[in-house]
């Protein structure tokens, strides 16, 4: 067994044990920041047991007050306790970013959903990975991005011009809580974590991906 990569820290990209660090992603030069926590086996196990009943997910948008409905899945003490985690996300989310509301996106994945390496266009998104391999992210040292997209012209990250030479692919590890920036946060436009989905090596990939919202 290969020992762990070290989590990567740099003036783009913060990790920390302390959730309050999430607050870096306010940094202009940050693009990710991750509170880095241990898996919660209950969550876990009970999702290895049940991860069929999902099918393919779900998605709720929240307004304030509110708590994700699992009345639909198998019940026990995991699905308490992952009710309880994505509530402690959404408001997480909702009071970094003062939002009316939060969509919540569960994916349950077989293969990569996005699996070449890209920008969102939105201001920030907050992920985390509960079962599976986490979201994959290269440090903005590390790539050319006028190869980005189709300027890639259909070849492969790897062989595209995107990555500089001596780059290093990052992990978001499992249960972390991630944000990751993009395109359209104030001020970062050209800019944004460049990322992808991970291979599904062991299917199914669990997820969750939130979003903020703002009632005008």
């Amino acid at each position: 067994m290969h020992a762990s990569l070290p989590i990567a820290v740099t003036r783009h990209a913060t990790a920390s044990p302390a959730a309050i660090d999430l607050t870096h992603i306010f940094d202009p030069e940050v693009q990710l920041a991750q509170w880095l926590r241990p898996v919660d086996t209950v969550i876990s196990d009970w999702l290895e047991t049940h991860v069929d009943a999902l099918g393919c997910g779900f998605r709720q948008s929240l307004a304030r007050g509110a708590r994700p409905d699992l009345g639909g899945l198998p019940p026990g003490p995991g699905r308490d306790a992952l009710a309880d985690d994505l509530s402690m996300l959404v408001d997480m989310l909702r009071e970094l970013l003062d939002a009316d509301r939060v969509g919540v996106r569960l994916e349950v994945v077989r293969k990569a959903m996005c699996p070449r390496l890209h920008v969102d266009r939105v201001g920030v998104r907050m992920l985390c990975t509960y079962r599976g391999e986490g979201t994959e992210w290269v440090d903005e040292t590390h790539v050319d991005r006028r190869f980005l997209g189709a300027a890639a012209g259909g070849a492969s990250d790897e062989c595209s011009g995107l990555l500089n030479p001596g780059h290093r692919i990052e992990s978001i590890p499992p249960f972390a809580v991630a944000l990751l920036k993009g395109s359209l946060w104030q001020g970062n436009a050209g800019r944004g974590i460049v990322h992808r989905s991970p291979v599904v090596a062991r299917p199914p990939r669990v997820l969750v991906a939130l979003d903020a919202g703002w009632d005008c």
